[in-house]
């Protein structure tokens, strides 16, 4: 491939993934509570937090999973609004004083600093609900029933004590401790990497004939990215730009957090990052040409500066 096809390439999948990020703001717009509806101050701050901006990375990874089973966009937005909102509401607890203090996200002041604690504690509390709400309920995902409830498990797993939830645990008791590299995959596989694998099945689940191989196939892409994508943050927290970010850098080597780079140093999580992309793309080689726009995301993510 030359360059000036690889760069084409690149620029057509730049404006896919800004159509992506374009569709979720009117979609999540059009599905929160209006900020006037009572309670008015809870369904301001959430809309502050989930419209704020993003890269959109999980619903991009619905739209991606989507394309790639040639499934419309239309019938998976939902999954792809409420796997966003799950993350969302994550940041929003994840930036609170009892857990990471954080005062900037996304370029501008935490949920907490520009309302307050216990209105961003609700507003977590809200989002997670209305997520299931949207998988319930929304006319556009497949009718079955069957499938409506794998959804839901779906979710509830990557977001619980296997999944999300434990993973932050984990990383809370952590902080000041040396982990080893299996203790910090596992506690990844967990924070970060359960939600990346939703965003993947969902759209899957939304094709109930799937082969099992394919099947198969989409959660060996899903564990590999959902790990690559981590190694990347945590490489982005020691040689990221902080205007580039909306975040502040530094605060995992502050917090002693046990992370990629603290562990193995910058050169080596970056190649196991690279390993871990290579995995990502030999394991969608079953979906041949129809998987590019999964292949394209993936070297978005390993090459981005946010």
């Amino acid at each position: 491939m030359t360059s000036a096809v690889r760069s084409a390439a690149a620029a057509d999948f730049d404006a896919r993934m800004e159509s992506w990020r374009a569709r979720m703001e009117r979609a999540l717009d059009a599905r929160l509570p209006g900020a006037d509806a009572v309670p008015s101050r809870l369904h301001e701050a959430m809309r502050y937090a989930a419209l704020g901006g993003g890269k959109r990375v999980r619903p991009a990874l619905v739209f991606a999973t989507a394309a790639t089973l040639g499934i419309d966009e239309d019938t998976v937005e939902a999954a792809a609004c409420a796997i966003e909102l799950v993350h969302v509401y994550s940041l929003v607890h994840d930036d609170l004083p009892a857990m990471d203090d954080d005062d900037l996200r996304r370029g501008r002041p935490t949920c907490h600093k520009a309302y307050d604690e216990a209105t961003a504690l609700l507003v977590g509390d809200a989002m997670q609900p209305l997520a299931f709400h949207w998988l319930a309920t929304d006319p556009k995902l497949p009718p079955s029933p069957a499938v409506r409830l794998r959804l839901i498990d779906l979710m509830a797993q990557a977001i619980g004590t296997a999944g999300m939830a434990g993973g932050q645990a984990i990383d809370l008791q952590s902080e000041g401790r040396t982990l080893s590299i299996a203790e910090v995959d596992d506690m990844h596989a967990r924070k970060t990497g359960a939600v990346i694998r939703a965003s993947v099945m969902l759209a899957a689940e939304c094709a109930p004939q799937l082969p099992p191989e394919h099947r198969a196939s989409l959660e060996r892409f899903a564990a590999a990215v959902g790990l690559a994508f981590q190694i990347q943050d945590d490489l982005l927290d020691v040689i990221g730009d902080v205007a580039t970010l909306g975040k502040a850098t530094g605060a995992d080597r502050e917090r002693g957090k046990p992370t990629y780079p603290a562990l193995i140093g910058v050169e080596a999580s970056q190649a196991r990052m690279r390993r871990l992309h290579e995995e990502a793309l030999s394991a969608l080689a079953l979906f041949g040409d129809g998987a590019a726009p999964l292949v394209n995301l993936s070297n978005w993510l390993l090459s981005r500066e946010y």
